[in-house]
C-alpha cells in the first residue's frame, strides 16, 4: 500500500519535469534546448512549466493550430533557421506570456492578422530573412508593447502606416535588404521615420530599388523635391505633409512645455534628422539643433506646400469659371430660342386672324350678289 502511495506522489513530479528525448532540459531555469536536432515537428512531452524553448536550426516546415498548448507559460520561443512556410492563424494560441519570438531565416510569405491576436506582452519580434510581401495593419493591435521589430531581408516594397503608428514603444527597427519602391505611397513611411528618429528610435536604412532614378538611395536622405511627380499627380503628398506638419506642431508644443528645446529649433529638428542621419538613426539633440543649414530644406518644404495648395485652388477656380461660362452661354441660347419661339407664335396668330377675316367677307359678298 505504501509503494502505491509513493508512486502516486512521484508520478506528477516526473510528469512536471518531462523532457523530450531529442532535447536537453534544465529544470531549474525552465529552459528546453532542441537546437540542431533535425526535428520535423514540435517535440512532444514538454514540461508545462517551460519558459524558454529553442528550436532553431531544425527542419520544421509548418505550425498547426495550438502547436504549443503544452507550454502555456513560455516567454522565449526561437524558431529561426528552419523551413517554415506556413503558420496556422491559431498556432500561438494560448501563449499569453510570450515576450520574445523569432521566426527569422524561414520561408514565410505572409502572416495572418490573427496570429498574434491574444498576445499583448510580446516585446521582441524577429521576422528577418523571410519572403514577406507585407504585414497586415490590424496586427499592430497586438504589437503595442513591441520594442524591437526585425524586417530586414524580405520582399517588402511598402509598409502599412496604421501598423507603424501602433508601435508606440518601438525602440529599434531593421528594414535593410528589402526592394523598397520609393514612389508616392512611400512618402508616409519617410514622414513616419523622421518623427520616429526624432523621438530617439533606431533604424538601419531604407534603400530604394525602384524607380530607376532613385535606385540605391536612402529614403531618409532623399529630399522631398525629388517626389515632384507626386505633387502634380496625387493628393497623397499634400495630405501626408499636412498631417506631418500638424504632428510636428503638437510635438513642438510638448517639448516647449518641458523646456527641452528652444521654440525656434523644435520645428526643424525632425527634418534635420531625416535628412542628415544614416543607418544608425541616432545622434544627440544638440547636434541636430546646430545644423542651421537644414533650414533652407524646411523653407523649400513649406514653399512646396504653398505651391501645391495654390495649384489645387487654381484648378478649383478654373472649374468654377468654366461652369459660369457654360451657364451664361446656356442662358443666352435659351433666351434666343424663347424669342424665336414667341415670334413664330405671333406670326402664326396673325396668319390665323387674316384667314378668319377673309372667311367672314366671302359670305357677305355672296349675299349682296
Amino acid at each position: 500500500m505504501r509503494v502505491i502511495l509513493v508512486c502516486a506522489l512521484l508520478c506528477p513530479l516526473s510528469l512536471s519535469h518531462a523532457c523530450p528525448k531529442e532535447c536537453s532540459c534544465n529544470s531549474n531555469t525552465k529552459v528546453v534546448d532542441c537546437r540542431g536536432r533535425g526535428l520535423y515537428d514540435i517535440p512532444r512531452r514538454l514540461s508545462s512549466d517551460t519558459q524558454e524553448l529553442y528550436l532553431q536550426d531544425n527542419r520544421i516546415r509548418g505550425l498547426g493550430s495550438m502547436a504549443f498548448r503544452e507550454i502555456p507559460l513560455v516567454r522565449i520561443l526561437d524558431l529561426s533557421n528552419n523551413s517554415i512556410t506556413s503558420l496556422s492563424p491559431t498556432a500561438l494560441l494560448g501563449l499569453r506570456t510570450l515576450q520574445r519570438l523569432s521566426l527569422a531565416y524561414n520561408n514565410l510569405r505572409e502572416l495572418d492578422k490573427r496570429l498574434l491576436g491574444p498576445i499583448h506582452s510580446i516585446s521582441h519580434l524577429d521576422l528577418s530573412h523571410n519572403s514577406l510581401w507585407g504585414l497586415p495593419g490590424a496586427m499592430g493591435d497586438s504589437l503595442q508593447n513591441l520594442s524591437y521589430l526585425g524586417l530586414a531581408n524580405n520582399r517588402l516594397t511598402r509598409l502599412d502606416r496604421s501598423l507603424l503608428e501602433a508601435l508606440t514603444h518601438l525602440d529599434s527597427l531593421t528594414l535593410r535588404g528589402n526592394p523598397w519602391r520609393c514612389d508616392c505611397q512611400l512618402i508616409s513611411l519617410k514622414l513616419w521615420l523622421e518623427t520616429y528618429l526624432f523621438k530617439g528610435g533606431v533604424v538601419d536604412e531604407v534603400l530604394c530599388t525602384q524607380p530607376e532614378e532613385m535606385k540605391d538611395k536612402d529614403l531618409q536622405k532623399i529630399p522631398y523635391q525629388l517626389f515632384h511627380v507626386c505633387m502634380t499627380t496625387s493628393y497623397h503628398y499634400l495630405f501626408a505633409n499636412i498631417h506631418h506638419l500638424e504632428s510636428e506642431r503638437l510635438l513642438r508644443g510638448h517639448t516647449h512645455g518641458n523646456h527641452a528645446h528652444p521654440s525656434s529649433h523644435s520645428f526643424h529638428v525632425p527634418l534635420a534628422i531625416g535628412e542628415g542621419l544614416g543607418g544608425g538613426g541616432g545622434g544627440s539633440m544638440t547636434e541636430c539643433e546646430t545644423k542651421q543649414k537644414q533650414r533652407p530644406v524646411n523653407l523649400r518644404h513649406a514653399i512646396a506646400t504653398v505651391i501645391i495648395t495654390g495649384v489645387v485652388c487654381g484648378i478649383v477656380c478654373l472649374m468654377m469659371l468654366a461652369a459660369a461660362v457654360y451657364g451664361c452661354a446656356y442662358a443666352a441660347i435659351m433666351a434666343k430660342y424663347q424669342r424665336e419661339l414667341k415670334k413664330n407664335e405671333e406670326l402664326a396668330a396673325a396668319q390665323r386672324a387674316d384667314h378668319a377675316t377673309a372667311d367672314e367677307k366671302e359670305p357677305l359678298e355672296n349675299a349682296i350678289a
